[in-house]
């Protein structure tokens, strides 16, 4: 398998640190709100990068933090006159909603910050006991990024130019421009924790994610990913405190998805286009959304619109539309043995299945992938309409196939008709028209139709009997 590793801007064979496991950082939400329509798109596809790992048979250990302490949390906590905790506990109830809808499942761990307070002391130690950090004379701890030669290795910016842009804002008591608090000293009326230099206060933002990938995965881990706009100063800032805190290299490959624009716009508040993920379920369904951002290449530019969200329904309701057909036919089948042309095209629909495997060993192209999907699908289609005494074997094996992909992707993996609170009525309905076809009281029979059109129902007659679906 390829990465296209930011910090090398090539694509490079991806080598575990152990044979067989991958030890995987990916930056959470800050809890202070739902997550929107731009946070999905990481959260989306470096899930799905640890479940194509284990796919391949990798055990992956993941860890996705929770920022719950930051100015954010604490201003909204402010705002309605809480204590910051009721915040995040809150809002990480709310991030798990909406990620079991996206079909993000939990990660191995999901440290919070502030459950993670020793670590980040600890470090935040280390890094003054070898010079790489000082203590302000207001209490805050800045981390001196001169001492780190090699800063500015993931932006590929060397220190002149990102210093040419750094000023010290009003109030800031730091050496350098370009040097950045690791710990905040108190202020009234905010959490604080002590600490052994004896600056009571909080950590900043970039030294919780570098204590708690440290702390759950070790020194030196695999892949550290995270959204494109987090390359600078964030994952910059994660490398120097790592590395000069640690005295080893952070992190192997450095994965970043690409921006999400709103109608070809720059999401913004003020412009009226920022959208949560809860609100744009509500009009699409979390499915759509998922495979909305599995359509493109996960590096690649993607624009959200309400055209592009609607073409990415209807392409999932056509993979239902087949899955729902193959078990359709499954039930009604006989034979439990291949025929040999069966067999010989099972052989052809296994190709699909490779062609999938390139896609995402591909640096994960989910765009190819689908489109391998698609065509299995459609050869699929074609062989059940022309062969109407397929066997229960193959239909049962391609089904397999089918699930297995799509399984990867984790998209078309519902059932809502099993347990269809209407389906006893529904299936008294459709005998009940069957039998007044047969006494052609043809009347009757619309008029049964009509009744479950009514009640969301689509039927379609075969020749192996009726089948139905919610529309």
């Amino acid at each position: 398998m390829k990465l296209f590793n930011t910090l090398t801007r090539q694509k490079d064979e991806f080598v575990p640190l152990k044979a067989g496991e991958v030890k995987m950082y990916s930056c959470g939400p800050t809890v202070y709100n739902y997550f929107h329509i731009g946070n999905a798109r990481p959260f989306i596809m470096f899930d799905l990068l640890r479940r194509y790992f284990e796919y391949r048979g990798y055990k992956v250990t993941f860890v996705q933090n929770f920022t719950d302490i930051d100015d954010k949390v604490i201003n909204k906590a402010n705002e309605e006159g809480v204590d910051f905790n009721t915040i995040a506990e809150r809002y990480i109830k709310e991030y798990y909603v909406d990620a079991e809808g996206l079909g993000v499942g939990k990660a191995t761990f999901h440290p919070r910050a502030t459950e993670t307070m020793d670590a980040i002391i600890d470090i935040v130690q280390r890094l003054l006991d070898k010079g790489h950090a000082y203590i302000a004379e207001n209490g805050d701890v800045y981390f001196r990024t001169k001492s780190d030669p090699s800063y500015g290795k993931l932006c590929h910016q060397p220190m002149e130019e990102l210093q040419a842009g750094a000023r010290i804002s009003v109030g800031e008591v730091k050496e350098d421009p370009m040097d950045f608090a690791i710990w905040k000293a108190a202020k009234p009326n905010e959490p604080a924790w002590d600490t052994p230099w004896g600056s009571r206060g909080r950590p900043g933002w970039h030294i919780e994610c570098s204590a708690m990938a440290c702390k759950y995965l070790g020194e030196t881990i695999d892949i550290h990913s995270g959204g494109l706009d987090l390359i600078f100063p964030h994952h910059e800032n994660e490398i120097a405190q790592s590395e000069c805190a640690n005295g080893c290299t952070f992190a192997n490959y450095w994965v970043h998805n690409g921006f999400l624009t709103i109608d070809n716009e720059k999401m913004s508040k003020s412009k009226g286009n920022f959208f949560m993920v809860r609100d744009a379920a509500k009009e699409f369904g979390y499915e759509t959304i998922r495979m909305f951002m599995l359509s493109a290449h996960y590096r690649s530019p993607l624009n959200y619109s309400a055209e592009s969200l609607e073409m990415n329904k209807a392409s999932l309701a056509r993979l239902y539309e087949s899955r729902n057909n193959m078990e359709f036919r499954i039930e009604k089948a006989t034979g439990d043995t291949m025929t040999a042309e069966e067999t010989e095209k099972m052989t052809q629909l296994e190709t699909y299945k490779q062609k999938f495997i390139d896609a995402m060993d591909d640096d994960m192209n989910t765009a190819d992938a689908l489109s391998a999907i698609f065509e299995l699908v459609r050869e699929i289609n074609g062989y059940m309409s022309k062969h109407d005494d397929a066997t229960k074997a193959f239909l049962t094996k391609a089904h397999g196939l089918f699930m297995e992909l799509t399984g990867v992707l984790n998209i078309v993996q519902k059932h809502d008709d099993e347990v269809d609170p209407e389906a006893e009525k529904i299936e008294a309905l459709i005998a009940e028209r069957t039998a007044a076809k047969k006494a052609k009281d043809f009347a009757r029979a619309d008029q049964i139709r009509d009744e479950l059109a009514q009640m969301g129902i689509t039927i379609k007659d075969t020749r192996q009997g009726v089948q139905w679906s919610r529309a």
